[in-house]
């Protein structure tokens, strides 16, 4: 597979989307990313653990381990994958704005397809 469609794929991914914009607006802990990220979509532990280590590999995120009791593990975006999440964001935006006249266009295809 192209390098290229394979990062294109994480960042655009289910849950890759949503850590990307979620991360824009502040470092967050695991589980306040596992919050936020659910009232849009329930996201499992795994799922959510595997997409950041994907992005984390990709370079987009960055993992600060401390080393107190309890451990506390804080997420962020580094500068590329700030750059890729603004990118999602507009993305995700034009997707709301945009929304009727998707629904719309569903509905007339079909109503053409006799689909109900």
């Amino acid at each position: 597979m192209c390098p290229y469609r394979l990062v294109l794929e994480h960042v655009t991914s289910r849950w890759g989307v949503l850590v990307l914009i979620h991360l824009l607006e502040r470092p967050h802990r695991f589980s306040e990313l596992r919050r936020a990220i659910g009232e849009v979509r329930p996201v499992s532990e795994k799922m959510l653990t595997q997409t950041l280590q994907t992005l984390e590999r990709d370079g987009m995120i960055h993992r600060d381990a401390k080393p107190v009791i309890p451990p506390r593990v804080d997420y962020s975006l580094t500068d590329v994958g700030r750059e890729a999440a603004e990118q999602v964001r507009g993305l995700a935006e034009w997707t709301v704005r945009r929304m009727g006249e998707v629904s719309e266009a569903r509905e007339r295809y079909d109503a053409e397809k006799g689909r109900a």
